[in-house]
């Protein structure tokens, strides 16, 4: 027998996760017409004010998810082929033999072998993810930085590559993500944050889920810091922040509550037809950014814990902020999205590691009984 909601067991969860030092956080789980919402901390340390359920916030990743939606959108109607090579939509892009070899799958998957720009856009990130040799200072100096998403592609591109095309495992990389942004404004004549709004944001109805073009978030939501591993001691507000550096691979502002319906509606297929939905549960092995291998299908992955049930959705981080979304598969009935303020707590051991904080396992607790009961 599934578990129904329990409020207070929820309140005690998120309440936990503050007390082991998450300045705030806040979150909604459904399960089918119950629906709870909770808060707890505050969105402002300066002046105590406190976090509440319905805030606006940066949700990083997560922008894949709609980002390959729109992208299989595309596919549905003919104008993009999932295995057609890269190279026939933007063959300045990625060039020759490579432009041959990497499909559109490939970049959705992240099997491309195409490079992370990021440690060439963000200096002191060089050796991200070898963290004990980073610093958080280009974070500051990019902060205004207007970047053109074709200059970061070319960083990517003309970066050794990470890995044969199609080969697994394979290497999370936002470049990939990048690229389907061209590709999608070079098959609507639309640009690529313009499309997504039109043909997935608004057609699933969602108020208050936006890709930004200021480096401001309207509406009420929360400030974020980022403290980089203990190297920003206090953590940073950077809650104003042009995000050109990460465009449809990880800029989105949304709310608990849109991301819940979105993935639900995705999920149900309300978005996709049937075989697209296949297709984006269709998973290979990806090493992710922090160095784990997951499962990945298209602009989704699943989690599941032994014993339970399989739950699809994305994660997502941005200097600063963190987001996690999951919808149960069997039946779509039980959701959880849950937002942070704050990432990269963890200090570094000697060898530059992260070392385990409270806040790990009392999310990890959370996040099972909000998904589990």
């Amino acid at each position: 027998m599934r578990n129904p909601l329990d409020p207070a067991e929820l309140n005690a969860a998120i309440e936990n996760v503050h007390r082991a030092g998450m300045p705030g956080l806040f979150a909604e789980v459904r399960d089918g017409d119950q629906i709870w919402r909770g808060a707890a901390g505050v969105a402002d340390v300066a002046t105590g004010r406190p976090v509440t359920a319905d805030m606006r916030h940066r949700v990083g990743s997560i922008t894949k998810t709609f980002t390959a939606a729109a992208v299989l959108r595309q596919v549905e109607s003919g104008q993009i082929g999932l295995d057609k090579p890269i190279g026939r939509y933007l063959p300045r892009l990625v060039p020759g033999e490579r432009g041959d070899a990497i499909t559109v799958r490939m970049l959705i998957n992240h099997t491309s072998g195409l490079a992370e720009y990021l440690p060439c856009a963000y200096p002191s990130l060089k050796a991200f993810p070898a963290l004990a040799d980073t610093g958080p200072q280009s974070l500051d100096d990019n902060r205004f930085t207007r970047f053109h998403p074709t200059e970061l592609i070319e960083m990517g591109v003309t970066a050794p590559a990470v890995g044969a095309p199609g080969g697994t495992p394979g290497v999370y990389s936002n470049t990939n993500y990048l690229l389907l942004g061209e590709l999608l404004e070079q098959v609507t004549g639309t640009p690529a944050e313009r499309y997504i709004t039109r043909d997935v944001i608004e057609r699933a109805g969602l108020r208050d889920t936006e890709l930004p073009v200021e480096p401001y978030v309207n509406g009420p939501h929360s400030q974020i810091y980022e403290a980089w591993f203990g190297m920003i001691d206090p953590p940073r507000d950077f809650s104003v922040y042009d995000m050109s550096w990460v465009g449809p691979a990880a800029s989105l502002i949304s709310t608990v509550a849109d991301l819940n319906r979105f993935f639900g509606m995705l999920l149900a297929g309300e978005i996709l037809s049937p075989s697209s939905l296949a297709q984006m549960q269709r998973t290979v092995p990806v090493v992710s950014q922090e160095g784990k291998t997951i499962d990945y299908g298209l602009g989704l992955h699943p989690m599941e814990a032994p014993g339970q049930d399989t739950f699809w959705g994305h994660g997502g981080t941005v200097w600063g902020a963190g987001a996690l979304t999951m919808t149960r598969a069997a039946d779509g009935k039980r959701q959880m999205s849950v937002a942070v303020n704050t990432q990269r707590w963890n200090g570094l051991d000697s060898s530059g590691k992260p070392r385990p904080h409270p806040i790990d396992d009392a999310l990890a607790a959370l996040y099972r009984v909000a998904m589990y009961g």
